[in-house]
């Protein structure tokens, strides 16, 4: 059986992808050589490694999966050795980071220049994901780490903890709860909840509520964390969160005030996340360990007591 090299990259890019034109466009390179490659890599195992999707690009099958992992780790292994001779010789190749979208804007570049600095030979993708696609596609290894908070991820994945935070509550400006110290959950209950519609974050913030027996009225969900905060700010109604941007307005230039929960509840994880049942790659490792250095020495998310 013969798989040549590049017609292992090509596998690793479409798995990554999940297309192959935006697999030819990463590698430079023309989508019929792409599609003639994974034709030829299925005839030599006899197997189909892809399933092909009208309108939604490719998935891997099952045996599709384990072959992409195992390309993954001859490519690794293959840039690691040729760079043997070099100060960093146990560090280089291409590292791809998933990063719950919440969290990208305010970590994501600002790690990969730090790690970038340290690493240079190391070529870093980022990628957006939202919960439910962050896990599959760690599991499909398109990509090689997660950074996300602790929420709906399978029990073998490893999880490296970067930091804990409490949530904290979002309120307009003017609002009757503004010129409290602090608030309780039960306070919010009695005004309109607003959401994400992420699945697993909406869930994670009802069941903050329910667990201390209310049932707050959330009837309005966003699309996004910025929508979220901008509805607060135009008084829709409030929110819990944990993450908080540096300058507590939101896009549209209106105040929003946080304020620390009296609630004696439990502190929310932001992690680095990989599946055990692939191999970690040296410039894996090497990220894990810039990243808990970067978070070790730096402030993040502003005092939750500090008012806008």
């Amino acid at each position: 059986m013969n798989v040549t090299l590049t017609q292992l990259r090509y596998l690793v890019a479409v798995a990554r992808h999940g297309s192959v034109t935006g697999a030819a466009k990463m590698l430079n390179v023309s989508q019929p050589s792409i599609s003639v490659a994974i034709d030829a890599v299925e005839k030599n195992f006899g197997q189909k490694l892809f399933v092909r999707q009208r309108g939604s690009g490719v998935s891997p099958t099952s045996f599709g999966r384990a072959v992409v992992a195992k390309a993954r780790q001859v490519l690794t292994e293959t840039d690691e050795l040729v760079g043997l001779g070099s100060s960093k010789s146990a560090v280089g190749g291409e590292l791809v980071l998933g990063c719950f979208e919440d969290l990208a804007p305010f970590f994501a570049p600002a790690l990969i220049r730090a790690f970038s600095e340290r690493y240079p030979a190391v070529k870093i993708v980022v990628r957006d994901e939202t919960f439910e696609t962050l896990g599959r596609r760690l599991s499909d290894a398109a990509i090689d780490l997660g950074l996300t908070y602790d929420l709906s991820l399978p029990t073998h994945f490893a999880r490296i903890l970067l930091r804990e935070l409490r949530p904290h509550a979002l309120l307009p400006a003017g609002h009757a709860l503004a010129d409290r110290s602090e608030v309780s959950l039960a306070d919010l209950a009695a005004y309109p909840l607003i959401t994400t519609d992420q699945p697993h974050s909406w869930q994670h913030m009802l069941d903050l509520f329910r667990s201390r027996g209310l049932s707050p009225v959330a009837d309005t969900t966003t699309s996004s964390f910025e929508l979220q905060r901008s509805m607060v700010a135009n008084g829709f109604g409030v929110a819990v969160s944990y993450t908080r941007p540096h300058g507590d307005r939101s896009y549209d230039g209106l105040p929003l005030i946080c304020k620390p929960l009296s609630d004696p509840l439990p502190k929310q994880r932001i992690l680095l996340t990989y599946d055990t049942h692939q191999r970690v790659s040296n410039a894996a490792l090497a990220f894990i360990d810039v990243a808990k250095g970067w978070f070790d020495s730096h402030d993040i998310f502003a005092s939750a007591s500090e008012t806008a």
